[in-house]
């Protein structure tokens, strides 16, 4: 009796808003695998780790175990932000020379990126190890039974996995591991088809039975050296022990203020974070909220911080471990309120250099390309702790290389490739054992009591961070709920000048922003986000429209 009337007070009353959890992905079977393991008494690390191994499976054309990613995690009961670094790293041979043709010029971007030489060790699985070891409720195994029923029992081609197949298949002549999984027969695989991945599965067993050494230690960590090290085009020089010596990285947490919010993200080798704030603290002093999302104005405002803030990411950004990165300099107000004065409402400033910021060292910019790939997931179980996700391979399919039916990352083309401008060595260069630079965002925001109240991540290379504070803006200055906030139309640039998203309310910005000196253009981005909000009726996810993604509730 005792329990009937407790059920039916739940039933007529609103939980608290802390009972419902919430998990979003970029792929529905990974998001029913987070909702699995919170149904099973997962917490939210848990139900992050299952969806990384899921997409690993489903979207290998974007993210999985063979590459890297960032964690933050917000303790509910000890009030706490963690991160943790699992960025992949350059093998011990590495030179600042790597990507050099015998000319000395960078060479060829196919030849680069679709080689064993791109590969950097793959830090996913290092990064799940301490983060349910920190974090975990349910046993390691039972992470993997949704991921290992995919690949065994197989899963339905999306339209993204099929045209990024079709794309890639011309090029896997010199690839036949790649070529047998995903255009057997030489066809690419196709929409709706059935896929099935044994290799991968067999690996997955493995590592579930073994641990993360099963993966960086023995006949896999050999395997995928092998892999590696054979690959036609450009091969590499990776080594059993540049996967034995493989750590992922507990980092500080990057946080400053917005308004009343206090929002905090991942530090370097992320760019995410510092970039981010910057581009928040300089638009602070202007009323956006007032100027609206539908105003050209707005958008201008936008636009020049991002651009001044993104100078001060190409000059002064790397691995804090190789190079000193002013990051407290980067986010400090007065030198964002200094940088903000360089914002006109009237006019395009029309050239953005990087700033001074305390602590910089002297140094060069150097552009740093970084392809439109990676994935974002969120899971928050019904104690409130929140786990936010950005993990990636880089291009499509990463390298192209597959070993063991896992598609290795393609991270080490993320380096500048040229070693120093002017003289001075540039922050990003390659060197051995170094994680290079990243635009993965995840970020979590805090209300005026100290609570998480939103979270979002990106995909979509160096548009990402510009995505994360397009989707902060919209639902802190704006109003808009998280779906809305993520789904709306984004401004960027490229050194041509700015680039408004087709299909979207940015196009009708065109001629305004013209007037105000800039040049513009409209063009498709290939973005894709997710995010999660705390409601009175508890945590809701979101999932872009622009993908095939999907939200859902324990």
């Amino acid at each position: 009796m005792i329990r009937y009337l407790l059920a039916l007070f739940a039933f007529i009353l609103p939980l608290p808003a802390l009972a419902q959890g919430a998990v979003t992905s970029a792929d529905p079977r990974a998001s029913q695998a987070g909702q699995e393991i919170l149904r099973a008494g997962g917490s939210a690390a848990d139900a992050a780790l299952a969806m990384m191994l899921a997409l690993t499976v489903v979207e290998p054309q974007s993210s999985g175990i063979g590459g890297g990613g960032f964690i933050l995690h917000h303790d509910a009961k000890a009030r706490k932000l963690q991160t943790i670094d699992g960025r992949e790293t350059a093998p011990a041979a590495a030179t600042p020379q790597r990507f050099l043709g015998p000319d000395g010029k960078p060479m060829p971007y196919r030849q680069a990126v679709l080689s064993g030489r791109s590969v950097g060790v793959p830090g996913n699985v290092r990064l799940m190890a301490m983060a349910h070891r920190k974090w975990g409720k349910l046993a390691w195994p039972r992470l993997f039974e949704p991921a290992i029923r995919l690949a065994d029992g197989g899963f339905q081609v999306t339209a993204p996995l099929a045209a990024r197949s079709a794309q890639l298949a011309p090029a896997w002549g010199d690839f036949p591991a790649i070529r047998a999984i995903y255009a057997p027969d030489g066809k690419p695989v196709a929409e709706g088809s059935t896929l099935r991945n044994p290799a991968l599965a067999a690996l997955l067993r493995r590592i579930a039975a073994e641990g993360p050494d099963a993966f960086y230690n023995g006949p896999n960590a050999q395997a995928l050296v092998a892999a590696v090290n054979a690959s036609r085009g450009a091969p590499g020089d990776m080594t059993a022990a540049d996967f034995a010596a493989y750590r992922a990285k507990e980092r500080p947490p990057v946080c400053g203020r917005y308004r009343m919010w206090r929002i905090c993200g991942m530090g370097p080798p992320s760019s995410g974070a510092t970039t981010v704030l910057g581009i928040l603290g300089m638009l602070e002093r202007f009323d956006l909220k007032a100027l609206g999302p539908n105003n050209a104005q707005s958008w201008h405002l936008i636009a020049e911080a991002m651009q001044l803030a993104y100078a001060d990411r190409e000059k002064y950004l790397g691995d804090a471990d190789f190079v000193a990165v002013p990051v407290r300099g980067l986010v400090d107000r007065g030198y964002l309120q200094r940088r903000s004065r360089l914002i006109s409402p009237l006019r395009a400033l029309g050239a953005y250099p990087a700033g001074n910021p305390p602590g910089a060292p002297a140094r060069r910019p150097a552009v740093q390309t970084e392809p439109a790939g990676t994935t974002h997931f969120i899971a928050v179980d019904a104690a409130g702790n929140v786990a936010t996700v950005t993990s990636t391979v880089e291009s499509a399919f990463g390298s192209n290389v597959v070993a063991n039916g896992l598609v290795l990352n393609n991270e080490l083309t993320d380096f500048t490739h040229a070693p120093e401008v002017g003289g001075l060595p540039v922050a990003n260069r390659v060197q051995g054992g170094k994680r290079p630079l990243s635009s993965m965002s995840p970020t979590i925001v805090y209300d005026a009591s100290g609570k998480p109240v939103f979270t979002v991540g990106a995909a979509g290379g160096k548009t990402i961070i510009m995505q994360v504070a397009k989707a902060l803006i919209a639902h802190l200055d704006w109003g808009m709920p998280a779906q809305q906030a993520i789904g709306e139309g984004l401004i960027y640039f490229s050194r041509d000048g700015l680039i408004l998203e087709q299909g979207t309310a940015r196009e009708a910005l065109k001629p305004e922003l013209e007037r105000l000196g800039h040049r513009v253009r409209v063009d498709s981005l290939g973005l894709k986000a997710n995010a999660a909000e705390l409601t009175a009726a508890g945590w809701r996810g979101a999932a872009d429209p622009r993908s095939v993604g999907t939200a859902l509730i324990p």
